[in-house]
């Protein structure tokens, strides 16, 4: 990894942090955006994967008294199936195709909420939250947009939704470091997975994004929470759909 592709990701890292610890997603994607145009696809969502599990661990530490334990361990069944059903495949995408999902992803904020009738709280649906969550965020490497249209219709306030998706999160990037590490590694061996430095250096920048974009976090609304988060992330979708398809 050349030195400026080093120092490009560790400026993202901090950047997206930040817009992560207001919205509890929208960075991740971006993040991946970038980490896909500089390297492979499974350095990239190794490398995504540990500083997401560093910046969503702390952001779940931060707002630990707001999270639904409930919740979390519900959605853990599900994950836990689709861990088992993601290493029988053994399917991987490449660098276009995970574009195309990202921008996908992105565009499902603008879900009809009456097409779906989604709310993580009600019977069974954290459980199929893991399970489809935990499936798109490992071959796309985000999945936030997603696991929101579980929350948007909840009755959990701003800081219970993004402390509760934090900790969901821990548990979907760690899956997926698991899984594109063990290819990588019977293959090539331990060498071949990314540097501990940048991962050591990236730590306390997505530490610094987190506890700043808290504190915007604390001024804002519920109303303009949830109004923002989706015209941002509709507009990096609009950005992974044209990179995927050769437009940018």
């Amino acid at each position: 990894m050349s030195p400026m592709s080093a120092a490009i990701i560790l400026v993202t890292v901090l950047v997206t942090s930040f817009i992560s610890g207001i919205f509890g997603m929208a960075g991740g994607i971006i993040f991946m955006g970038v980490l896909n145009a500089l390297v492979p696809v499974a350095t990239a969502m190794i490398i995504h994967g540990a500083v997401q599990m560093v910046s969503n661990g702390y952001r779940a530490f931060l707002w630990r008294r707001h999270i639904d334990w409930k919740i979390l361990r519900r959605y853990a069944l599900g994950s836990a199936a689709a861990v088992a059903l993601l290493f029988a495949l053994s399917w991987r995408p490449d660098k276009h195709t995970v574009y195309l999902l990202l921008g996908l992803v992105a565009l499902l904020v603008w879900l009809p909420k009456k097409l779906l009738d989604l709310d993580i709280q009600k019977r069974w649906q954290a459980e199929g939250a893991g399970f489809v969550v935990q499936a798109l965020n490992t071959v796309a490497g985000v999945a936030g947009p997603l696991l929101d249209q579980f929350f948007v219709r909840t009755e959990m306030t701003r800081h219970a939704i993004v402390a509760t998706k934090a900790v969901t999160q821990v548990l979907a990037h760690f899956v997926k470091i698991v899984f594109w590490s063990v290819p990588v590694i019977a293959a090539a061996g331990v060498e071949a997975l990314p540097p501990w430095w940048l991962i050591l250096a990236a730590a306390p920048l997505s530490m610094l994004g987190t506890t700043l974009g808290g504190k915007v976090l604390d001024r804002m609304s519920d109303v303009n929470f949830k109004r923002y988060m989706r015209y941002l992330v509709t507009a990096i979708g609009a950005v992974m759909l044209m990179k995927a398809a050769g437009w940018l």
